[in-house]
């Protein structure tokens, strides 16, 4: 009885020792891997990186990792002339196969999520000039249109204390459209009469590498994105 309580005893030291071993191994590569992801262009600063899956050394071993999870706040992307933040930024990459290297990796499949707000938004659009008919002079140049969520799908736009319309906003790829549109009320009055503001569309770029725009979905606290990608490398 003694010998069989002497080795279970033994058994559970060793297995604490070896889950404790996993668990500094798995922190070790955390840390390297939101270096790396730096360091590839991936994201534009470090995030937070959780490696999932218990054992990580047997993952490890096979050069293959199930299932890695990033976040970060304040990651940078814009249409090229204005650059804005992508705040709540959380992605799920699965099978992640690291290179014999470990400089690079394939991944199998990726989504993400992130969100822009409204006023960041504004700003990737074109001056209030330029979008409201025949403004002419009475819009000083450089004035844009402020944004608030108009409902499921719907964005609100005002210039000042006045309100400019109502409209839909949707997305093709990395493009994202702004339309329907249309001058009433004080608005219109001050601008000749009801008239539809054209389409306005931007493309998003500086987009996590390997991640196209999915879905792009108003939210009481700003625009909301999704991302996937599928079979995508980072390269080191």
């Amino acid at each position: 009885m003694r010998g069989w309580v002497k080795a279970t005893i033994g058994l559970v030291v060793l297995s604490g020792l070896l889950v404790g071993a996993d668990r500094i191994a798995v922190g070790v590569a955390e840390d390297q891997a939101a270096d790396q992801l730096v360091k590839t262009g991936y994201l534009s600063q470090r995030p937070q990186v959780s490696i999932e899956g218990f054992p990580f050394l047997t993952q490890a071993l096979s050069m293959e990792l199930d299932d890695v999870r990033l976040s970060a706040d304040g990651l940078t992307v814009g249409t090229g002339k204005q650059q804005v933040e992508l705040h709540g930024f959380t992605a799920r990459l699965s099978g992640v196969a690291v290179s014999d290297s470990l400089t690079s990796a394939t991944v199998a499949a990726g989504t993400a999520e992130g969100l822009v707000t409204y006023a960041d938004l504004a700003k990737m659009m074109p001056p209030a000039s330029e979008l409201v008919p025949g403004s002419g002079k009475a819009i000083p140049g450089g004035t844009r249109l402020s944004l608030s969520y108009g409902g499921p799908g719907k964005i609100k736009a005002a210039l000042g204390p006045v309100p400019v319309g109502e409209g839909s906003l949707h997305n093709s790829g990395n493009t994202i459209t702004a339309d329907g549109f249309r001058l009433s009320g004080v608005a219109a009055l001050l601008n000749g009469g009801d008239k539809a503001i054209d389409p306005v569309s931007f493309t998003l770029s500086g987009l996590p590498a390997g991640l196209t725009l999915t879905t792009a979905e108003p939210g009481p606290d700003g625009l909301r994105l999704s991302f996937r990608g599928d079979r995508f490398k980072l390269n080191g």
